[in-house]
């Protein structure tokens, strides 16, 4: 039996392809949970204008973010935050409070396209990488100092 993918099946296939697959398979599985339709000649036609429309969105959104991530050269965010001795921060600086930051600049950027390896915990500046599309990285400038302590006796 021939289908074509509506969905990426792990180990048979991504989405438009069109696999043979086993009857079973394809009538007990495959077409019950939507992740197929048989490979008939209209639905193929369907398909084909299906995959054109998913890459002129693919190629506009691409365009969309190439655009943005020129506008991340130009970004600066500035965090302060207490800090101890050897510069070593008693909080951090997440990925949530990048995202925040970017949201008060008109940024609206998911703090899961943020790729921090692990919060920031120093004083310091730092490069820190956004993924805004499939091969479209960008970096923005984070700088984070240190909150300035009260005198000693004022408090």
């Amino acid at each position: 039996m021939e289908v074509i993918l509506k969905e990426d099946v792990p180990t048979l296939g991504s989405r438009g392809d069109v696999v043979k697959v086993a009857d079973g398979y394809g009538r007990n599985y495959l077409l019950p949970r939507k992740l197929a339709i048989e490979a008939t000649h209209s639905n193929r036609a369907v398909i084909e204008q299906m995959k054109q429309a998913a890459l002129r969105r693919a190629a506009r959104d691409k365009a969309e973010a190439e655009a943005q991530a020129k506008l991340f050269d130009t970004v600066t965010l500035s965090f302060t935050r207490k800090a101890g001795e050897k510069d070593q921060l008693f909080g951090s600086v997440t990925s949530s409070d990048i995202a925040a930051a970017l949201d008060a600049k008109g940024f609206n950027i998911d703090r899961r396209k943020i790729h921090l390896d692990e919060p920031l915990k120093h004083i310091g500046e730092f490069k820190v990488p956004i993924r805004l599309y499939k091969g479209v990285d960008a970096a923005v400038k984070v700088l984070v100092d240190k909150e300035p302590s009260a005198p000693e006796g004022e408090e």
